[in-house]
């Protein structure tokens, strides 16, 4: 009868530390897909910036880059970040000072993968600005920065 008993134990025990095993290597993988959800968010950060400082920095002086919109494109990746979606939302904000025209992108990079009701869903959301300063209408490469 001892014997019955302790094979019961032992068998409950065995339960017990697979189920502890399971739910440790579902966190773990959870804990990676948030840090490739992340890279892939400043991916997107990364993207618009270069996007955005391109043209500003070759631009004539008057030039506004045109593309800071909710929705900005982003390109696909590869890789580890193949199943990750990558969303940017842009919005600009133009100050003058002076004669100086100053520009200031906010931007809002949210990579994901999964559907939200399910386990496997994860997101993380990054934001940044972007500042640009023109000397004002009659400025030349010459004129000093803002």
């Amino acid at each position: 009868m001892s014997a019955i008993f302790l094979l019961l134990i032992l068998a409950a025990l065995g339960i017990f530390m697979l189920s502890i095993y399971t739910t440790q290597r579902t966190i773990a993988n959870q804990d990676v897909r948030g840090v490739l959800a992340y890279q892939a968010a400043k991916a997107g950060i990364e993207a618009a910036t270069f996007a955005i400082l391109t043209p500003e920095n070759a631009a004539v002086v008057n030039t506004i880059f045109n593309g800071c919109t909710a929705g900005m494109a982003v390109p696909t990746f590869g890789g580890a970040l193949s199943g990750f979606n990558v969303t940017v939302d842009c919005q600009l904000t133009t100050q003058t000072e002076g004669e100086n025209t100053i520009r200031v992108y906010q931007i809002t990079s949210t990579g994901s993968s999964g559907t939200a009701p399910s386990s496997d869903f994860v997101e993380r959301q990054i934001s940044a600005s972007i500042s640009t300063c023109r000397v004002g209408l009659t400025g030349l490469a010459t004129d000093p920065p803002c």
